[in-house]
């Protein structure tokens, strides 16, 4: 087992141990810096479905996650009935609070929008067009930015994503997306639905039977065929259509938190700059002998990396981290 010590004079990192559900010592990763942060929902991640115009449906559908229509009202929901949702059901006419609530899942739709659709640096290379438009067939490693110049299809066969659990994915895409009919995006290595998103700048297909994995934003009209699934969120900006339509609201798994670096101050105290799951409560513990842990604070990071700078115990020659979700 290597440990970590800090001492006045040195730094030396090493791989840690796991206890528990997910527990880091310090340590340097190598996928630190190199990926793509998720994009944050925000208030949208209640939703299965959010639209703005119209939403309908084909029965019978089964719906996981609450469904949202603003600003159009209860009146543009149309088949989809309260047995084919686990959640609830909510439009602007319904006024009030709900419609308050919905305002403001309207603007953040908006700004997770943007964010997608902003992110850096510019892709190029094997992340610009990939697959000269149509990414069947195709395994994208360890998450990245990927960029459409115009339309993007998944057709003729599979798209796999493979990477670990705090891999992200982001594809920006100008024009359409299509998912052909019967094809799939296909999980690998631990990856999550959570932190897949579909940023489309014009309307989203997928085929009948097809199934699909991640968050959709979409400028516009958002169109399941008969019998398609989406593990994630459709998230229009105009409609969206049903049609014997299975939708689930992707549940996060927290990836281990890392050390992704650590300085130590000539007065003693100790920065630590952690890559973290944000929305999850985080304990930071110390120690000066590996036996007895100080639990030094309890935070909920809302952004990753997280800095945390300990002066507790700047006297100490020697002190040892550890960072785990409880």
């Amino acid at each position: 087992m290597k440990t970590i010590t800090i001492n006045q004079k040195q730094i030396l990192n090493g791989e840690g141990w796991i206890a528990g559900l997910a527990v880091a010592a310090l340590f340097l990763h190598p996928e630190s810096t190199s990926g793509q942060t998720p994009v944050n929902l925000l208030s949208n991640n209640r939703f299965a479905i959010l639209a703005a115009t119209e939403i309908t449906d084909v029965p019978t559908s089964a719906i996981t996650g609450d469904v949202g229509l603003s600003p159009a009202a209860r009146s543009y929901i149309t088949g989809l009935m309260a047995p084919e949702v686990t959640g609830s059901i909510f439009a602007a006419s319904d006024g009030g609070a709900v419609a308050v609530m919905l305002t403001q899942a309207d603007s953040d739709l908006t700004t997770a929008y943007n964010d997608a659709a902003g992110r850096m640096p510019v892709p190029t290379g094997a992340f610009l067009n990939p697959g000269a438009g149509n990414m069947g067939g195709l395994t994208l490693s360890g998450g990245g930015l990927y960029k459409f110049t115009g339309a993007a299809m998944i057709s003729g066969s599979d798209l796999t994503l493979t990477g670990t659990g705090s891999s992200v994915w982001i594809f920006q895409i100008a024009s359409t997306l299509t998912v052909e009919n019967g094809i799939q995006v296909v999980l690998a290595g631990g990856a999550q639905a959570a932190n897949i998103f579909w940023q489309v700048g014009s309307s989203a297909m997928l085929g009948s039977t097809s199934v699909c994995q991640g968050n959709i934003l979409a400028q516009d009209e958002i169109t399941f065929s008969t019998g398609a699934t989406l593990n994630g969120r459709a998230l229009s900006e105009t409609a969206v259509t049903l049609e014997s339509t299975t939708i689930t609201v992707p549940t996060l798994v927290p990836a281990p938190p890392i050390f992704a670096s650590v300085a130590r101050a000539a007065n003693g105290t100790v920065t630590l700059v952690i890559d973290d799951t944000p929305n999850f409560a985080l304990t930071l513990q110390s120690s000066s002998n590996l036996v007895n842990w100080t639990t030094l604070a309890t935070p909920t990071p809302t952004a990753s990396p997280f800095t945390f700078i300990d002066s507790t115990d700047a006297a100490a020659p020697t002190l040892y981290y550890r960072a785990f979700y409880p």
